[in-house]
């Protein structure tokens, strides 16, 4: 199999408007005669039905969430980057493009990283237009803020909940087409396989979670906006559906999985409380504007942190990153934060957490311009851990949040299954080894609005697709195969549940292929991932029945993917021996523990192909070539 990128020629600058101009077109009336399903109804998969629609195809949108609304998106809090300059502090596109290859550890594809920093100026207009409250000067100029790896302030938001307004501001566009008719939603339907004819997706295979019922649809085209799969570690930042089933069962038709190992650590998650624990809860990364992070210089030392003087407290990022501070990427953030805690040095309870403390920030703005920036983070803070953030400071400490990794797309956002799209997190394309905060927001609306509207319609124009239907015998056979797996799930009868298999692969996962990596680690977790798989099918208990709703076999179905997944994920880690970005092998690193990457050997995409069962993944490569942003040892020094 060869990687095409389909990366156009030409200066970087010129790329993406130079394609729009060569892509192929559909006219309006043709449009109307073109179906494609969209998985996923978040930022990416909201913003890409509606603008689709609007342009006269014919959309269904499924989601397993009962309303479009619910999508994960809404979770995200502190902004969406945009090289607007408002602030006229140096900002610019090119700025925006070298601060995402940098931050992304040179692990990203130049062109396409350049062409989301060229269309985030836009996305602010759309979502402005659209009614998108952004938080504005004194003079009703749209604010911005700071977040980590950059040394500008290009972050648009709505106080903490800047995701959920930009996804209300895509709902309601998508709502408009299905009151016109244009688009057809299927709410609690999860997408269970793609159906391949002839090299070529032309439908899915869903299950509805209410009845049970399995049913096909055909499409022309079927775009995957399904999100991450940090719930591949069970205690994450992501909502308890999150799950990887969508891109993993396209996968096993053929689109090959990029990077599965770039897994994004968040430094600032509330630290867990215990064994009983089924998520962990994200503080906005861009409370690090306005709170200095530390912890006690003495290791062991259990005093409150009002007892501990100013000179008896170690403000590491501070120390270790002058240029930056504590601002810096999520990835080294996370890692010192780690080493703090291994040290000693961890506080709270359950010594498992450094502090982020406000007092400084409240004596330079205030306790009410605080209110005014975060009042919804300190409210959810309060509302979780019983302490105040203004009396004390947050107790914060890394977790499992974004997945750099995806299914393979080239330029066009096409994945190596013709007719088949993945968009927003379910693709590897702009964030290298470590996305750069506030980038989700901006990558899954670039892609919905502005990106894949033009390159679908490319390949539509160019393909003649014979006529289908439901009745075909790729569709029937898919259709079989889907309730086999159901009713295989429900015949193992055994005696554990599905939560306690997703608890002991989390585990293992976050000790073996988490923040830090060794050869020896991933080698044993590849045999233990293996053991605990061939465990499930013999002792897993799913209750209920497959025609009804049962959110225990909705659970096991996701968890049998994980336990597939994880092995391919614990084989990229191992097989690329450097470190870079999130992905740090310990035998891999600088004096001064920095990411050591290894360019003469491993920049490139590790793009896998799966070859059946039991039989080892292909590797294929798509070599990273830097012609703009120069290959260099990332210093935040």
């Amino acid at each position: 199999m060869e990687l095409r990128a389909k990366v156009p020629g030409g200066p970087i600058q010129e790329k993406w408007d130079r394609h729009r101009f060569d892509l192929k077109l559909v006219n309006p009336a043709n449009k109307r005669k073109h179906h494609v399903v969209v998985v996923g109804s978040g930022l990416a998969g909201a913003s890409a039905a509606a603008t689709l629609a609007e342009l006269g195809y014919k959309v269904s949108c499924f989601c397993f969430q009962d309303s479009p609304r619910r999508a994960h998106s809404i979770a995200a809090q502190g902004g969406i980057n945009a090289a607007k300059n408002y602030q006229n502090d140096g900002d610019s596109i090119w700025r925006l493009f070298y601060d995402t290859v940098k931050g992304g550890d040179f692990r990203a594809r130049e062109a396409n990283v350049y062409r989301l920093a060229q269309i985030s100026v836009d996305i602010i207009d759309q979502c402005t237009a659209q009614g998108v409250p952004f938080a504005r000067e004194y003079g009703g100029l749209l604010a911005n803020r700071s977040f980590g790896g950059t040394q500008v302030s290009r972050t648009f938001y709505a106080r903490g909940q800047t995701g959920q307004q930009l996804l209300l501001g895509a709902y309601q566009a998508l709502a408009r087409q299905v009151g016109l008719g244009q688009v057809t939603m299927y709410p609690r339907a999860e997408m269970l396989d793609v159906v391949v004819i002839e090299g070529k997706a032309r439908g899915i295979v869903v299950r509805d979670l209410v009845t049970g019922a399995i049913s096909a649809h055909v499409a022309d085209a079927v775009v995957l906006a399904t999100g991450g799969y940090s719930n591949v570690f069970f205690l994450s930042t992501n909502a308890k559906g999150c799950n990887v089933t969508a891109t993993w069962r396209a996968h096993k038709r053929g689109a090959l999985f990029a990077n599965p190992c770039f897994t994004q650590i968040h430094p600032t998650c509330i630290p867990p409380s215990g064994h009983h624990q089924s998520k962990l809860t994200l503080m906005s990364e861009s409370l690090r504007n306005d709170g200095r992070i530390w912890v006690p210089q003495q290791a062991g030392d259990r005093r409150p942190p009002t007892q501990i003087p100013e000179d008896e407290r170690d403000f590491f990022l501070e120390r270790l990153y002058p240029s930056f501070g504590n601002l810096v990427p999520r990835d080294v953030a996370s890692r010192r934060a780690k080493e703090m805690v291994d040290s000693g040095h961890g506080v709270g309870p359950l010594a498992n957490g450094v502090y982020l403390d406000f007092r400084e920030a409240v004596e330079r703005l205030g306790r009410a311009g605080i209110v005014e920036r975060y009042e919804n983070l300190f409210a959810m803070y309060e509302r979780i851990t019983g302490e105040d953030a203004f009396a004390t400071p947050m107790r914060i400490y890394p977790a499992p949040h974004y997945t750099m990794g995806g299914l393979w797309v080239d330029y066009n956002l096409m994945t190596t299954v013709e007719g088949l799209y993945a968009i927003g997190e379910a693709n590897f394309s702009d964030h290298g080894a470590n996305r750069l905060g506030a980038s989700a927001l901006m990558q899954g609306l670039a892609d919905g609005y502005f990106v894949l509207p033009y390159t679908i319609g490319d390949y539509l124009a160019r393909g003649k697709l014979a006529p289908v239907g439901v009745n075909h015998t790729a569709f029937r056979d898919v259709e079989a195969q889907v309730a086999a797996r159901v009713a295989k799930l429900l015949a193992v009868n055994g005696t554990r549940t599905v939560d306690e298999f997703h608890r002991d692969l989390g585990t293992l996962l976050w000790d073996r292929c988490g923040m830090s990596r060794t050869a020896d680690g991933l080698s044993g977790a590849i045999e233990r991932v293996r053991a605990l798989r061939e465990r499930f099918w013999r002792e897993v208990r799913v209750v209920g029945s497959g025609e009804d709703f049962n959110q225990s076999l909705e659970k096991a179905g996701r968890v049998a993917d994980f336990l597939e997944f994880a092995e391919l994920m614990c084989e990229d880690a191992l097989h690329r021996e450097e470190s870079c970005g999130c992905h740090f092998r310990e035998e891999h690193q600088t004096p001064d523990g920095e990411a050591r990457r290894d360019d003469s050997r491993f920049a490139y995409v590790a793009a896998w192909e799966y070859t059946g069962a039991g039989t080892p993944p292909a590797l294929h490569k798509e070599r990273l070539e830097f012609e703009y942003v120069h290959l260099a040892q990332r210093s935040y020094k």
